[in-house]
């Protein structure tokens, strides 16, 4: 994910003051302009969660609609403006941010033209993650990018253990089935697998219960299963986390790459041995 700290100021006077007050918060100004960013994305995130209150919608219908307009059109005017002080423009529009702030703008705008649209205007809590940007929270990304890496090179494992959960919950789900005989909530082996499932993840809804002693035994068993199973994968990503984090504090002097394997001699993008 490339920072905005990488975007290029347009030479003009004016374009480097106002990039310096939107991208940069350095200066009184910027600090201002940043506050009222966020005060902005919290009344549009409490605005959406308004409306979908029918009797707040039916009373103050008209005022949300005034205070969306309001917040659409400065945040329409940000949007260009971001885009008109910066030289490398298309690395702007098209980074997660920039991409972020239109998603965030155009359900309003195509919803005067097409009305089926309204039920997109959802896609405005995406302003939300703009919060990120306002706090500086995209250089703490490398620790989430170590998370994406161990769950990618886990994955393998996370499948085979789905697999097994999946069968698992199957079988005890049908055993459930012949052990309750089509009472309540165990008509069918699909109802019997929703309890089986709910049951192994400690999940525990209770809208469904075996009532016979061998159901009941059934249902300890699963349950007690449930806390080991679920460590499982916690475990898988745990070590893999950790394997990452050492592999992460070997770089190679040459070229500094940072994907070095556990077994490495030769760093695999420059071949350069390792210390």
């Amino acid at each position: 994910m490339e920072r905005e700290h990488n975007l290029v100021p347009e030479d003009k006077l004016w374009k480097r003051f106002l990039y310096r007050v939107i991208y940069r918060a350095d200066t009184k100004l910027g600090k201002l302009f940043d506050i009222t960013l966020l005060s902005l994305i919290l009344i549009s995130t409490a605005i959406i969660m308004m409306e979908s209150v029918p009797q707040l919608d039916k009373r103050f219908h008209r005022t949300f609609l005034i205070l969306e307009w309001i917040i659409s059109i400065f945040f329409t005017a940000e949007y260009w403006m971001r885009i008109s002080v910066v030289k490398n423009k298309k690395n702007y529009i098209f980074s997660f941010f920039g991409i972020i702030d239109f998603l965030a703008l155009v359900p309003f705008f195509l919803s005067f033209f097409f009305p089926v649209t309204k039920y997109f205007l959802i896609f405005r809590m995406l302003r939300m993650l703009r919060v990120f940007r306002i706090f500086n929270l995209l250089d703490f990304m490398n620790d989430g990018y170590l998370i994406v890496r161990a769950l990618k090179h886990s994955s393998r494992k996370i499948y085979i253990f789905l697999l097994f959960l999946i069968i698992f919950s199957v079988i005890v789900g049908s055993l459930m089935f012949m052990v309750e005989g089509g009472r309540p909530g165990f008509e069918t082996i699909p109802q019997s697998i929703y309890w089986a499932v709910v049951t192994v993840t400690t999940v525990g809804y209770g809208d469904v219960s075996p009532i016979t002693p061998m159901g009941k035994f059934f249902a300890v068993i699963l349950m007690l299963a449930g806390y080991s199973i679920i460590a499982v994968p916690t475990g898988i990503v745990t070590a893999e986390m950790r394997n990452k984090r050492q592999n992460l504090e070997k770089i190679c002097e040459q070229c500094g790459n940072e994907d070095i394997d556990d077994d490495a001699r030769y760093c695999k993008q420059c071949g350069k041995k390792l210390a």
